[in-house]
């Protein structure tokens, strides 16, 4: 990477969705085979959800999913999901940029809050989402079923 670069964040056409499966293979879910990753990128791109791509010139660099809802205790709701940004571009204040463009999109549309999860070992993103605004208000409980 060179010392200078130019960061546009601009949504992906979901269309070319498939795009982004490396750097989703990059966020620890490479137990999900390629063929099967695809798939359901494909299938999200059906369903509320749009991608932002964070790019250096043409380069994708990284990638912010966004789940869109209407919650009975949050009112039009926007997710944000799979934030990742290729290791040599941390530490750059990118994620403060693409989080200031997230939330200029979802004043902009109207969106009464947005929310994400992040993993309990990830201590990193605590501190950066804490430092953004973001609170923690509950527990994300799964149970794996297949």
């Amino acid at each position: 990477m060179s010392e200078s670069f130019t960061i546009q964040f601009k949504f992906i056409p979901l269309s070319d969705i498939l795009i982004i499966t490396p750097l989703v293979q990059k966020l620890g879910n490479n137990s999900v085979e390629t063929p099967l990753l695809q798939k359901r990128l494909l299938e999200m791109s059906q369903q509320n959800y749009k991608c932002i791509g964070i790019y250096d010139g043409e380069k994708l660099i990284g990638c912010c999913g966004l789940w869109t809802q209407t919650r009975h205790y949050a009112g039009k709701n926007m997710e944000a999901d799979h934030v990742y940004i290729e290791e040599e571009y941390r530490n750059k204040k990118i994620g403060d940029q693409l989080f200031k463009f997230v939330e200029k999109y979802a004043r902009d549309n109207e969106y009464d809050w947005i929310e994400l999860n992040t993993y309990i070992e990830n201590f990193p993103s605590h501190k950066f989402y804490y430092n953004l605004g973001f609170v923690a208000r509950g527990y994300h409980f799964i149970k794996k079923l297949i």
